[in-house]
């Protein structure tokens, strides 16, 4: 599965946990770690475990290794690395607190369709 339709398939993963502000940032041109940076958020710790329990089901049901998961016990900020796309999932505080939008300013935003929210 190439990067585009990987980054689809986990924010509409992201988006069935009902994820809160999902971007997507090309980071082909700016950065080696990944094609890909999904961010999104959770209301609390649970909703952000959840977000992150279905990315992890939606890739393995579609024959995608879930490389690495950190930060999934806690709860405040889950990477998911994909290979190719890598899912930061926060719980909201925490998102605002770091804000990887700005930190990662020169990468593009890229709309991703069939999104509800």
């Amino acid at each position: 599965m190439e990067s585009k339709e990987l980054v689809t398939l986990a924010a509409q993963a992201c988006d069935e946990k009902r994820a809160n502000d999902i971007v997507v940032l090309d980071m082909a041109e700016v950065s080696l770690i990944a094609d890909y940076f999904l961010i999104c958020e959770g209301s609390n710790e649970r909703q952000v475990q959840a977000i992150a329990r279905e990315l992890k089901n939606q890739a393995e049901e579609n024959g995608i290794d879930v490389k690495r998961m950190e930060g999934f016990e806690q709860a405040r900020w889950i990477l998911v690395d994909l290979n190719g796309v890598v899912c930061h999932i926060f719980h909201k505080d925490e998102r605002h607190y770091y804000n990887l939008e700005r930190l990662w300013g020169d990468a593009s935003s890229v709309a991703v369709e069939g999104l509800e929210g």
